[in-house]
C-alpha cells in the first residue's frame, strides 16, 4: 500500500476520533494548568483535522524543510490546538509531558505560540490579528521565491486559523486589502465562526457581513459547517484552486463536543472543570485516562507525517537536479556575500572625501542603491511614502498583482500590515525586508514591531521624518516621544544617524543583524558632513564613539544623535573659541550597540567631566548617560508648524542654549569658571578595537 492510500484510509473513518484526540488533550492541559482556552481547540478540531489529514504537508523530522506549507494559528490564544497536533504528528520536542505541563515555567507549551520556543511554531501569535497579517508576508515571499526559482522549488500555502477577534481587530483589514490587490492565491484563511467573545454574542459589538468584506477586498470567499468533513475538505479544495487568496468561514460551536458548556462563551478561556470534562468523556465515547491517545489514533495522525516526509525527499531531489540549487541555498541561508561590506567602505570614503551635506533619508537611498546593487535578498517597501522614505533604488521593481519578480512593495497607507507582513517575509526566508514610514507613524506599526524584536527578525524599519526637523507639517507628524518608546523595546537596535557616513555605518550593521530588529530614524533636513577621521572602521558599530575630542583636557561632554550632532559640534567650537572651554562631542547613533561595550570604553567615550545630552525628542532615556548631575537640552513637550529653523529656535535647541547650559555646569563644578582645572578624559588613539558583541 502506497502513503497516498495509507492516508486515504484515515479520511473518513477516523477523522472524527483524530479530532476528539485534539479536544481531551486540550481539555485536560487547561484542567491541569487551570489556565487556558479549551473552546477554540474544541471547535476547531473538526476542520483542522481535515486541513492536516488532507492538505498539509509538514514534516516534523525536518521542521524548517523550505518549501513546506506554513500553518498560522493566528487565534493564538488556542495554542492547545497547535501543541495537540504537534505532538500527535510526532513533533520530537512535543512529548506528552509538554502537554502535561502545559502553560508552566520552562515548558515547550507556552500560553500562546512562540516563535523559536518549540520546532514548527512558524510565528508568535497571540495579539490578535497579527498572525493572519504576518501570514501575508508568508504568501508574498511564497510567490517571490516561485518568481525567482520556479514551482518545483517554491510551492507551498500558507493555511491561517484565525477567529472573529483576529478580523474585528483593524490590522486585518489592512491584511486582507493587501492580499486581495496582490491575489495571493496560496493564502486560504480558515476563520472559526463560532459567534462567541469573552463578553458574549459577537452580536454584542458587530453585525459586519465578513464574507462580503472578504470579496470586496477581492478574496474567495464561502462558508461551511465547520464539524463536517467532507464539506470542509470541497472548501479547501477549491481555495487551493483559486486564484485568489480564499476565506473559508467555518460555523463551528465553541466548545464542540462538551456534555453541558458546548456553544457557551465560558468555554473560552478558563478550564470546564473535572466534572464537565468526566461527562464529556462519555458523551464522546471516550473511555481514556487524562493525557491518553490510543495508538491506533496516533497512528493516523502520524501518517501525516509519512506524506509529509515523503514530499520532503521528493523536493529535497527535484533541489539537486537544479542549476539553480547554490543560488536557492545562498538565498535562503541569507547569505548577503562578500561585496557589500567593502563596497559600503568605498562610498563612505568617497563622501568623506566629497564632504557630502544630505538628508540622512537620503543619505539611506544613497547606501541603498549600493546596498542593493550588491545583493538581491534586500526588498522594500513603503507605506504610501516612497517619495519621502527614498527606500526605492534603480534595482528596485515594484511588485503587483501576477508580478513577482521585483524587490519593492507598495504596501499602501497600511503602517501596522506593512510591519506585520514584513515579519512574515523575514520568518518565511530568503529575504532581508525594509519597510518605511514617518517616525511618528511607529505608532501604529507598533504590534508588530515588538513582535519583530519577541521573535528576533532581522527586519529594518526605516523611519524617517524624525524630529521638528520635518517643519511646517506640525506636532501630529513631529515625533517627540518615540525613540524614547522604541529604545525601551528589549532586542531592538534603534539607530539615529549624524550624517552621511554614520548612515553608511548603521545600515551595515543593521543588515548584518541576524537575531534582531532594527531601525533607522532618518532626518529630513541636510545635516553636514561631520567624521573627520580616515579609515574604513565602522564607528557606529561601538553605539557611540569621541567625535570630537577637547583640544585639552575636558571640561564638559557634548552628547547627541542625529541631527542635533551639528549643533552639538557648533557648540563645542564655540566653547573652545570663546569660552577657553575643553569641549568633547560624543556622537551615539545606537543605544543599545553602545550598552554592550565594556565599562573602560565607556569611560573613555563620557568620560569625567559633566555632560550635556542633545536629542530634538524627549527626555526620557537620557538620564543614564548624562549621569546625576547632568543637562538635557531638548523637547518639553509636543511641536509645532513652522519651518525646521524656526522651530530649532523656538524650543531652544540652539548652540547657544548648550553653550549658557555648559558654562553652567562648568562654573558649579569649580571655583576658576574659565579656567579649566580637570584632568578630564583624552581622546584615546586605540580607537580600532573590535566592538564587543553582545
Amino acid at each position: 500500500m502506497n502513503v497516498s492510500q495509507k492516508i486515504e484510509t484515515h479520511t473518513t473513518a477516523s477523522e472524527h476520533k483524530m479530532a476528539n484526540a485534539i479536544r481531551f488533550l486540550a481539555m485536560d492541559a487547561v484542567q491541569k494548568a487551570n489556565s487556558g482556552h479549551p473552546g477554540m481547540p474544541m471547535g476547531m478540531a473538526d476542520a483542522v483535522t481535515v486541513l492536516f489529514n488532507r492538505f498539509i504537508r509538514i514534516d516534523p523530522s525536518l521542521p524548517d524543510w523550505p518549501d513546506r506549507d506554513r500553518f498560522v494559528l493566528s487565534a493564538g490564544h488556542g495554542s492547545m490546538l497547535l501543541y495537540a497536533i504537534h505532538h500527535l504528528i510526532g513533533f520530537a520536542d512535543m512529548q506528552m509531558a509538554e502537554l502535561s505541563a502545559f502553560r508552566q515555567l520552562g515548558s515547550k507549551t507556552a500560553g500562546h505560540p512562540e516563535y523559536g520556543h518549540a520546532l514548527g511554531i512558524e510565528t508568535t501569535t497571540g495579539p490578535l490579528g497579527q498572525g493572519i497579517a504576518t501570514a501575508v508576508g508568508m504568501a508574498i515571499a511564497e510567490q517571490m521565491m516561485a518568481a525567482r526559482f520556479g514551482r518545483s522549488l517554491s510551492n507551498h500555502f500558507t493555511y491561517v486559523v484565525a477567529g472573529d477577534g483576529c478580523l474585528q481587530e483593524g490590522i486585518s483589514h489592512e491584511a486582507i486589502d493587501l492580499a486581495g490587490h496582490l491575489k495571493l492565491r496560496k493564502l486560504i484563511v480558515l476563520w472559526d465562526d463560532n459567534r462567541i467573545s469573552i463578553d458574549g454574542s459577537t452580536e454584542l459589538s458587530t453585525s459586519m457581513d465578513q464574507l462580503a468584506r472578504f470579496r470586496a477586498a477581492g478574496w474567495d470567499a464561502q462558508r461551511v459547517d465547520g464539524h463536517d468533513p467532507e464539506a470542509v475538505a470541497k472548501a479547501i479544495e477549491r481555495a487551493r484552486r483559486s486564484p485568489k487568496p480564499a476565506l473559508i468561514a467555518c460555523r463551528t460551536r465553541i466548545g464542540k463536543g462538551a456534555a453541558s458548556m458546548e456553544g457557551s462563551h465560558k468555554t473560552h478561556g478558563a478550564a470546564l472543570g473535572d466534572e464537565e470534562i468526566a461527562a464529556t468523556r462519555a458523551k464522546l465515547a471516550w473511555p481514556h485516562p487524562a493525557f491518553f491517545v490510543p495508538p491506533e489514533i496516533k497512528s493516523a495522525w502520524e501518517s501525516i507525517a509519512t506524506r509529509g516526509r515523503v514530499a520532503r525527499e521528493a523536493w529535497e531531489i527535484r533541489l539537486d537536479a537544479s542549476r539553480s540549487k547554490k543560488r536557492y541555498e545562498q538565498t535562503v541561508g541569507r547569505q548577503l556575500g562578500d561585496d557589500v561590506s567593502p563596497l559600503l567602505a568605498k562610498f563612505r570614503t568617497q563622501h568623506r572625501k566629497l564632504a557630502s551635506k544630505v538628508a540622512t533619508r537620503q543619505a539611506s537611498q544613497m547606501a541603498l542603491e549600493v546596498i542593493n546593487g550588491a545583493t538581491d535578498l534586500t526588498v522594500g517597501g513603503s507605506a504610501d511614502l516612497t517619495g519621502s522614505n527614498l527606500t526605492m533604488t534603480s534595482q528596485t521593481q515594484a511588485i503587483g498583482p501576477g508580478k513577482f519578480k521585483g524587490r519593492y512593495l507598495h504596501y499602501g497607507i497600511r503602517e501596522h500590515g506593512m510591519a506585520a507582513a514584513m515579519n512574515g517575509i523575514a520568518l518565511h526566508g530568503g529575504f532581508i525586508p525594509y519597510g518605511g514610514t514617518f517616525l511618528v507613524f511607529s505608532d501604529y506599526a507598533r504590534g508588530a514591531i515588538r513582535l519583530s524584536a519577541l521573535m528576533g527578525l532581522p527586519v529594518i524599519y526605516v523611519l524617517t521624518h524624525d524630529s521638528i526637523g520635518l517643519g511646517e507639517d506640525g506636532p501630529t507628524h513631529q515625533p517627540v516621544e518615540h525613540l524614547a518608546m522604541l529604545r525601551a523595546t528589549p532586542n531592538l537596535n534603534v539607530f539615529r544617524p549624524a550624517d552621511v557616513i554614520e548612515t553608511a555605518e548603521c545600515w551595515e550593521i543593521a543588515l548584518g543583524e541576524m537575531n534582531r530588529p532594527s531601525v533607522l530614524a532618518l532626518s529630513r533636513q541636510a545635516l553636514p558632513m561631520l567624521r573627520q577621521t580616515d579609515g574604513d572602521e565602522n564607528l557606529s558599530a561601538f553605539g557611540a564613539y569621541v567625535l570630537k575630542e577637547a583640544r585639552g583636557p575636558r571640561d564638559i561632554t557634548l552628547l547627541a544623535t542625529g541631527s542635533e550632532v551639528e549643533i552639538a559640534v557648533a557648540a563645542a567650537d564655540r566653547l573652545s573659541a570663546e569660552e577657553g572651554v575643553g569641549a568633547a562631542v560624543v556622537s551615539m547613533p545606537c543605544w543599545e550597540r553602545f550598552e554592550v561595550q565594556d565599562a573602560s570604553y565607556q569611560r573613555h567615550v563620557l568620560g569625567d567631566a559633566p555632560r550635556i545630552a542633545v536629542e530634538a525628542a524627549g527626555r526620557l532615556g537620557w538620564d543614564r548617560w548624562m549621569g546625576p548631575d547632568g543637562a538635557f537640552v531638548g523637547m518639553l513637550g509636543f511641536g509645532a508648524s513652522a519651518p525646521a529653523g524656526d522651530l530649532y529656535r523656538h524650543f531652544d535647541i540652539t548652540a547657544d542654549h548648550i553653550v549658557t547650559e555648559a558654562l553652567k555646569l562648568v562654573r558649579r563644578e569649580s571655583d576658576t569658571p574659565l579656567v579649566s582645572t580637570r584632568t578630564g578624559s583624552q581622546a584615546s588613539k586605540d580607537s580600532t578595537r573590535s566592538t564587543k558583541e553582545a
